[in-house]
Order: structure tokens, then C-alpha cells, then sequence
């Protein structure tokens, strides 16, 4: 294979992308709202990805994230990544991601102080929100703290991170809608 290629599957929420090279998976894009804006995706991110049938590696990726999405375990040991266009310390942080058990959390300062970084929380975040390798590296398992569950990287697509932890039967708290943030909650009326 030359270059760079990309494939798009079916999954339960949809028809997700992988891009790979001769050294591994380069990025996962989950399924945006309409197929053409995955693809639109792709292009922006890796235009010199052409479609073409999946590699051995990316076979085997794609069949774990269809296991995954159907509620299952599946084991992505064996995927190899490209992380060429990856820095060191993001590096630790997926591999990091990847040691927190199925159905678990971590926050970003967690990570940070286990990767011995304690004050680096909003690097982690920022890895976080990189995360080109979607579902094989979990990076929906760590969170900010208070666990706040909608955010997912630009490869997210429509799902959040709190619909793929209930997939992993993790049940983080709840996170606060829109107008438990911005307007208070008026003390109960005393009765007259």
C-alpha cells in the first residue's frame, strides 16, 4: 500500500471511518449525523487518504469497535497505531487511557499525577481532545473533573462520552444540563 488509506463501516450508531498507513491505524472518525459529512471529515483531516479495501490491521480494528459498540470487550492489543504525527507525552497519555479498566473513569488530574505531571491536568485534556485513535485508545474513559460526560474529540462524531460509558456500564454522575448551569434554582416557596 502506498499512502495512506481509508475505509467506512457499519456500526450500531452508524457508519464510522478508520485511516491507516503501512505502520497502523492513523485516526477513527465515529459517525457524524449524515455518512457524507464522516467522509467530509476524513478528507478535511487526511486528504491523501484514499478509499480503498481495509488492511489486516485495520480489519482487525474495525471488528473490535463493532464488538465495542454492540456492548462488548473487545481486545485492541493486538491493533498496531501509527502515532508518527503524535507527541511523547500525548503518547503516555493514550497509553495511559488504554490501562484504565472497561466500565471505569479517571479525571485529568488523575492521570496527570500518575504520569508523575501533576500540574499538567489541562495538557492531559488537551491530549485528550487530540485523540485521533477514537475507541481503541478510551479516552472516553477520563474525564474533567465532576464528570462531565458530552465532550468528545473532533474524531467524535454525534456520540458522547456518556452514551459509549453506559455502552461500558460505567455510570459516571450526571452531568448538569444547561439550566442547572446558568440560572439558579429558586429556593422551595415556604407554605402560606
Amino acid at each position: 500500500m502506498v499512502g495512506r488509506g481509508y475505509s467506512i463501516f457499519d456500526t450500531t450508531i452508524g457508519r464510522c471511518g478508520i485511516i491507516w498507513s503501512g505502520t497502523g491505524v492513523v485516526a477513527v472518525q465515529l459517525p457524524e449525523a449524515r455518512e457524507i459529512d464522516t467522509r467530509r471529515r476524513i478528507f478535511q483531516v487526511h486528504p491523501e487518504a484514499r478509499e480503498q479495501r481495509p488492511s489486516e490491521n485495520a480489519e482487525l480494528a474495525i471488528e473490535g469497535i463493532v464488538v465495542l459498540l454492540q456492548g462488548g470487550d473487545p481486545d485492541f492489543s493486538e491493533v498496531s497505531l501509527d502515532a508518527g504525527g503524535v507527541s511523547g507525552f500525548n503518547r503516555r497519555v493514550y497509553e495511559f487511557a488504554c490501562s484504565i479498566p472497561r466500565g471505569e473513569t479517571r479525571t485529568y488530574h488523575e492521570v496527570a499525577r500518575a504520569l508523575g505531571a501533576s500540574g499538567a491536568a489541562h495538557s492531559v485534556a488537551q491530549a485528550i481532545a487530540k485523540n485521533p485513535y477514537m475507541l481503541i485508545v478510551p479516552c472516553h474513559r477520563v474525564l474533567e473533573t465532576g464528570n462531565y460526560t458530552d465532550r468528545l474529540s473532533p474524531y467524535g462524531g454525534v456520540i458522547s462520552k456518556r452514551r459509549l460509558l453506559a455502552l461500558e456500564g460505567a455510570h459516571p454522575v450526571a452531568s448538569k444540563t444547561l439550566f442547572e448551569v446558568l440560572l439558579p434554582v429558586a429556593p422551595p416557596r415556604a407554605p402560606t
